[in-house]
């Protein structure tokens, strides 16, 4: 169970980055994104998600801030697996 959790960890660990990283070259790319062959490849990976967080939000919930949501809910399922991580071994709880 341990090893699944860490797997787990670090697959929310990377999708986070991910999107960090995504927003660090839209912010250096100043409007011209869209061009930027490493953004785009940025988002294609990210695209999965995006495009499931996209799908639990309400609709008021405009597009743009969607990568914004999807690195909180991936921040907030981080600090759960550590949580669940440390809980197994005893150290909480």
């Amino acid at each position: 169970m341990t090893s699944v959790i860490v797997v787990l960890k670090g697959l929310v660990e990377f999708a986070g980055l991910l999107l960090i990283a995504q927003g660090v070259v839209r912010a250096i790319s100043f409007g011209r994104h869209e061009q930027n062959p490493i953004y785009l490849a940025l988002r294609f990976l990210t695209r999965p998600v995006v495009q499931a967080v996209r799908s639990i939000t309400p609709a008021v919930i405009i597009d743009r801030h969607v990568p914004a949501v999807a690195l909180f809910l991936l921040f907030c399922c981080w600090v759960g697996l550590i949580l669940l991580k440390a809980w197994q071994f005893g150290a909480v709880g």
